[in-house]
């Protein structure tokens, strides 16, 4: 282990300190292991437990004073969840690294002690579904015009207890954290394409650092994986392509068999009336024209007016 010591920024939230930590523990396995501690922030989007996100800052609300702790030396690094981070980096900040990606797909979790169930046909009349996330909403209003999908925010223990108050006929919540937090057990049945299409970025890690700061971003580079890089930097070049935020209700899948790389990308309007999708295939060394094509597809196929 090594003198120096390098600062983690990173949100207070349960999930926010699991990925700090972990990253942590990438960094002390290391060779040249530097030690490590943990600068813990709040943001705008902590400190606001009641608006929907999109009411009050939308993009970036739980990614800037994280950031900004980096740019002025309060920290050397930064983990995000990856889906939560502007595609446009800030003036300063590189991202550095994308480590392995955890499961991608969106969980459907009922009240505790509830019957399973085999997909979302089951769910009753009128469900009331509790998701913040206009992508998760307009997906469910696709496949059930009759469910009542409603606004629901706090962090994955307060959105529990709200369901098993009975507040909410189900929840959705990002199978990742799920299983980071050791929660898996609550997952009464993982969505996936084409049921529902995750988040850009969904399940990653993205970790930020200064851009002129080389030792750093040299570590950081033996964590990174070349894979979980090259999906993740598609699925934002689509996203970045649209201009479409990332609160806009758009889902995308990305998948990599050998050199090839393939993108679909899903845009929904809000009442889940109208649905696009588009993909395309091209090489893993060039994942930002991949994710621009999907981009270019969908708006040929009338994306604009959707967004």
């Amino acid at each position: 282990m090594t003198d120096r010591i390098l600062r983690i920024a990173t949100r207070r939230s349960a999930l926010a300190l699991w990925q700090a930590n972990y990253m942590a523990d990438r960094l002390r396995a290391l060779p040249e292991a530097p030690q490590v501690e943990l600068v813990q922030i709040v943001t705008t989007g902590d400190q606001n437990q009641t608006d929907a996100l999109r009411q009050f800052g939308g993009t970036g609300v739980f990614t800037r004073e994280v950031q900004n702790a980096v740019l002025d030396g309060r920290a050397d690094l930064a983990v995000h969840s990856l889906k939560d981070l502007p595609t446009q980096s800030a003036d300063g900040l590189a991202l550095a690294c994308v480590p392995e990606r955890a499961p991608r797909c969106d969980s459907l979790l009922l009240p505790a002690g509830s019957k399973g169930i085999q997909s979302l046909a089951e769910l009753p009349a009128g469900a009331r579904i509790g998701t913040g996330s206009p992508r998760r909403q307009a997906q469910l209003r696709y496949h059930r015009q009759d469910v009542e999908p409603q606004e629901i925010r706090g962090n994955v223990d307060t959105r529990l207890r709200k369901l098993d108050e009975g507040q909410f006929d189900a929840i959705l919540l990002a199978e990742a954290g799920l299983r980071r937090l050791g929660l898996q057990d609550r997952i009464s049945l993982v969505l996936s394409p084409p049921e529902l299409f995750p988040a850009v970025s969904q399940g990653a890690l993205g970790i930020e650092t200064r851009a002129d700061d080389e030792a750093t971003r040299s570590l950081l580079a033996q964590i990174s994986c070349a894979v979980a890089t090259a999906e993740v930097f598609a699925e934002r070049a689509l996203l970045r392509a649209l201009r479409a935020g990332c609160h806009a209700p758009l889902g995308a899948w990305c998948s990599v068999a050998g050199e090839q790389l393939t993108l679909t990308g899903v845009l929904l309007s809000l009442d889940g009336q109208t649905r696009i999708e588009q993909s395309a295939t091209g090489s893993i060394h060039s994942p930002d024209a991949v994710g621009i094509q999907v981009a270019d597809h969908l708006l040929a196929a009338g994306a604009g007016a959707l967004l």
